[in-house]
């Protein structure tokens, strides 16, 4: 916790509307730090996070756009001169409303303009300022990024195609970047296996016994699970976790393979 002479740590989260992103950012503000909070369409969500947070900042912005998300970066710095975490939670969200008719093609392009494209340039962009800039904090700053933990191994049917696709270019450009900052920032990739969040809640009772019986706690995950590693990565308790790819699922089993018929096409929830 933040002792109130101290200047606060300073937590940039994405897509803190609602789900993964949400969660991390109510972790971070318990933990006594001050959390710029991000969102795009979910206005009512975003402002939500904000006043639970007590956030300081909250920034509307569209990703896709690239003066935005330097805008967004801008605006994060700008509030402390400084940003000791940075947390990509934002993602396409292409499995519920008009989204979940889109074809195959819209599906894979806009889940790339976001997840990937977006999130590597906001990335180059903050990892350059972050090694650069005078924090009052002795710990080293780190960005976290969110995988799947199912994307190297692969998965059946569209969505597991796409989502595979991009989050295992996240993972990979999240090592990249690690790499290329070491030793003035960390840089991490968390994987979440199969949390419940608002598509995980109204999933079929086969999708439901599928999540369960891949994991060998037999249980879905929550958002809190990933939320709290994401604070103890970056918060001091991790300071020599840099790198990685860490699956948060329980350990995954793998389970029988699903019949085909007795789901949808989409069946990945989106962080």
């Amino acid at each position: 916790m933040s002792h109130p002479q101290f200047p606060p740590r300073v937590v940039v989260v994405t897509g803190a509307s609602s789900g993964i992103g949400q969660a991390i950012a109510l972790e971070f503000a318990h933990r006594g730090c001050s959390v710029i909070v991000h969102g795009r369409r979910n206005l009512h969500g975003l402002a939500a996070t904000a006043k639970l947070c007590r956030s300081p900042l909250a920034i509307a912005a569209d990703l896709s756009q690239s003066s935005s998300l330097y805008s967004l970066a801008n605006a994060a710095f700008s509030r402390f001169g400084y940003v000791d975490v940075w947390i990509h939670a934002a993602g396409a969200d292409v499995l519920t409303g008009t989204a979940k008719s889109w074809s195959f093609e819209k599906k894979l392009q806009t889940l790339w303009d976001i997840d990937v494209r977006a999130m590597s340039l906001l990335s180059r962009c903050v990892a350059a300022r972050q090694i650069q800039q005078s924090s009052p904090h002795s710990t080293l700053p780190s960005m976290i990024h969110i995988g799947w933990d199912q994307a190297e191994a692969g998965m059946e049917g569209d969505s597991g195609q796409y989502f595979c696709a991009v989050k295992a270019a996240v993972a990979a450009f999240s090592k990249s970047l690690a790499k290329s900052f070491a030793p003035k920032l960390r840089v991490n990739c968390i994987q979440p296996g199969w949390v419940q969040t608002q598509w995980g809640q109204s999933t079929s009772p086969e999708w439901n016994q599928r999540a369960e019986n891949e994991s060998l706690l037999a249980k879905w995950g929550s958002p809190q699970d990933i939320a709290k590693l994401a604070a103890a990565i970056s918060l001091g308790d991790g300071e020599f976790i840099n790198g990685q790819s860490i699956a948060i699922n329980g350990g995954w089993h793998g389970g029988p393979p699903i019949v085909r018929s007795q789901v949808s096409s989409d069946p990945i929830p989106p962080p």
